[in-house]
């Protein structure tokens, strides 16, 4: 080999690895291996993880370079229409727990990126998942075609040029790979997200996903991010922990396996774009200094028996949360104005309460802490009673939970 040739091979590796290492950054802010790693060990990418719908349990495919049971087979275009479109290689429809509609607005540089980091960067798995079984008629793939149609936008993300270069790139990691309104966004009856982009009013207004309420996203001052700051927020995103607030639910995997690799850059221009959406959907207020907050303030000190749900929160929550609901910077989330518990929608609280949780474990964050399940140590009506209590003190202001709220909760997670 010529001198000449190996300089231009090193070069070609050079660039190869450059890209590999693109792609997985990529891959990370993606989440791919959230949703495409089974639980209790399973392969990275392998697929297996059964993910919950209201039509069925739709179970990850293995998308590891393997050439029989993954996509070791597909070129950049089979690729491509894949993430943009859901059509997997020779045909065959993905159902939308797969976020295609999001996935569409990936440029061709990332595209390019993500393929060589799947094909090169990964390691080959030779395992079948599960198949996914639907009932009739959801097991009709070939209907899809009718619902990308009617809702599947199909388009990259295109530069909003009265906005700078930060709130562009937040925007676009947003909506596309962060792909965060299929969590965030409330879905219609077929399953389909109320908007893709700050252009719909519903978009990142918060929505249900296997019983977790992901909270609303845009500015409310409620139960949105109208009181939370830019530097707050990225700090959420890196570490699970910021301005008082704590990751729950599915959002800790999230922190987990995705958020906290993300640069410093990409999570502020994340912060910035988020900071920029106007408040929609209101819900619930925050009025720390009213006489109704002194009062309930007082109440939750003594725990007050004219007030139900007092004593169980002195004697329950106040050791963590604190008697004001102050919370533990970077240990226990604060409950007094925390918008998650401002939300119109209790599913995640009334969960959380029903069977525990716990905090992120990231690089740079505090060490993990664990919230008790409280399933056997609270009828329905005491749970209903703390969570009512807790959303009316302190200044908070949101309706009140019901035991039948709670009993349905119950019976839907079978707790």
């Amino acid at each position: 080999m010529t001198l000449t040739a190996l300089t231009e091979n090193t070069h070609a590796q050079t660039a190869d690895q450059t890209l590999i290492t693109r792609g997985e950054y990529l891959a990370r802010a993606g989440d791919c291996a959230g949703c495409h790693t089974a639980p209790n060990g399973g392969a990275p990418f392998a697929g297996g993880l059964g993910m919950a719908s209201p039509f069925g349990t739709i179970v990850s495919s293995n998308i590891t370079p393997d050439k029989q049971h993954g996509i070791g087979e597909y070129t950049y275009a089979d690729f491509a229409r894949t993430l943009r479109e859901g059509i997997a290689r020779g045909g065959k429809h993905l159902y939308p727990a797969m976020p295609y509609p999001s996935f569409s607005k990936i440029d061709d540089n990332d595209m390019q990126a993500l393929y060589a980091y799947f094909m090169l960067g990964v390691a080959p798995v030779s395992k079948a998942p599960p198949p996914t079984r639907l009932p009739f008629p959801f097991n009709q793939r070939w209907a899809l075609a009718f619902w990308n149609l009617a809702f599947a936008p199909n388009e990259a993300y295109a530069p909003h040029p009265e906005h700078d270069a930060q709130w562009n790139r937040g925007a676009y990691l947003v909506q596309s790979l962060g792909h965060c309104g299929a969590c965030h966004t409330p879905r219609g009856p077929a399953y389909e997200e109320h908007g893709y982009t700050e252009s719909s009013e519903h978009y990142l207004t918060g929505g249900v996903n296997d019983h977790w309420f992901a909270p609303n996203l845009t500015g409310d001052a409620g139960s949105g991010l109208g009181r939370v700051h830019e530097e707050e927020i990225a700090a959420f995103l890196k570490s699970g922990h910021g301005g008082g607030l704590v990751t729950f639910g599915s959002m800790v995997q999230v922190v987990e396996d995705s958020a906290q690799y993300m640069n410093d850059d990409d999570l502020h221009a994340i912060a910035h774009y988020l900071k920029s959406l106007p408040p929609q959907r209101a819900s619930g207020a925050y009025v720390p200094q009213s006489l109704a907050a002194r009062q309930t303030t007082a109440a939750a000190r003594t725990g007050n028996i004219e007030r139900p749900g007092a004593g169980i929160y002195l004697s329950f929550c106040a050791k963590c949360h604190g008697p004001e609901g102050e919370g533990k910077p970077q240990k226990y989330p604060k409950l007094a104005g925390n918008p998650a518990v401002l939300s119109a929608d209790t599913t995640s609280l009334m969960r959380l309460t029903v069977e525990g949780g716990n905090s992120p474990d990231t690089r740079q964050g505090p060490p993990r802490e664990n919230m008790p399940a409280y399933a056997d140590k609270l009828t329905n009506t005491e749970m209903a009673q703390v969570l009512t209590f807790i959303r009316t003190t302190w200044g908070n202001n949101a309706s009140p939970v019901t035991t039948r709220d709670v009993k349905q909760l119950r019976a839907d997670i079978h707790k």
